[in-house]
């Protein structure tokens, strides 16, 4: 492929804060282009890919699509599992979903929760052990919902839905966390040294896009949320592996910014060099910095990686 192709492959990459000066990427860096800074962070990020005529993204709605296929015309949100630890300011929200969760006990915990559910009309789903859907009923009025990105690791009750029009969703978190914490599973998973599953995060609140469009090719990424996107778009997708980005294709999305830098240095890194020496690859970085990386461009070697 040469230089004149003007269709890069993307690669999504972590906050460039957590690169050493002596990862294998910034030899990449040293002799690429920069280029204007793009999107930050997780859902920015997805918005700058794949356009769906609504923002913030459906999340529920897309998720619960790909794993149940029935997001239907229906309005769902997420009610993701979550870890909250109080301390002395009020609490903190320290992990949501991707916890270690097996389906059984998923299915008890929501069991405890769905008469609060029901109370509401509204229809809580485990669609794997750590994806829970609700679905809500037509015509219900909705607050802002922060994503698990802006409310990971601060005071939760700061991203709770605020105003009048919140209130019942806060009653709601507040009762599930009653429920939750009063039930015997926790024992159980304090007796195995495993987190407590004592909160939901609700988020992501809509319905199935009537179509989703994306100029990418393609997407290579374990990201589920990601996965949904391409399947809407009708674009294919790809399972994270060092073989599937040594395959990677002009116009490709290769989405590693979930990944512990190390891992990309010991696992991804010298397929992307391989790749970079035979194709324009543009480095997008979860904070919001780019760079684009031409073949000719390893002739630079007057260019040194940053101290």
């Amino acid at each position: 492929m040469s230089d004149s192709d003007d269709r890069p492959l993307e690669v999504w990459l972590p906050a460039l804060e957590r690169f050493s000066p002596a990862h294998p990427l910034q030899a990449l860096l040293a002799r690429a282009d920069r280029l204007d800074n793009g999107p930050a962070g997780y859902m920015q990020g997805l918005d700058g890919y794949f356009e769906a005529g609504v923002s913030p993204l459906p999340v529920a709605a897309l998720t619960r699509e790909l794993l149940a296929s029935d997001a239907g015309t229906a309005t769902w949100l997420c009610a993701d599992p979550a870890w909250v630890q109080p301390d002395m300011s009020g609490a903190r929200l320290l992990a949501c979903g991707r916890m270690p969760l097996s389906m059984d006990e998923a299915v008890a915990f929501a069991d405890a929760l769905q008469p609060v559910f029901e109370e509401a009309g509204m229809r809580l789903e485990v669609s794997t052990a750590d994806r829970w859907h609700v679905r809500l009923p037509q015509g219900l009025d909705l607050p802002v919902f922060a994503s698990p990105e802006q409310a990971l690791g601060e005071d939760l009750y700061t991203h709770l839905p605020q105003g009048s029009e919140g209130r019942r969703w806060r009653v709601l978190f507040n009762e599930a966390q009653v429920l939750l914490h009063q039930h015997p599973l926790q024992s159980v998973r304090a007796a195995h040294g495993l987190p407590p599953v004592n909160s939901l995060w609700l988020w992501g609140a809509g319905v199935l896009p009537a179509r989703v469009r994306t100029s990418l090719a393609g997407v290579i990424g374990d990201d589920l949320l990601l996965q949904s996107l391409a399947k809407q778009a009708g674009v294919p997708h790809a399972g994270r592996t060092p073989e599937a980005l040594a395959a990677a294709a002009a116009g490709w999305l290769v989405d590693l910014q979930d990944l512990p830098v190390d891992e990309i240095a010991s696992g991804m890194a010298t397929a992307l060099q391989a790749q970079a020496r035979r194709q324009p690859v543009r480095l997008a970085f979860a904070s919001g910095e780019r760079w684009l990386h031409r073949p000719s461009h390893r002739l630079r070697f007057w260019r040194r990686t940053r101290q």
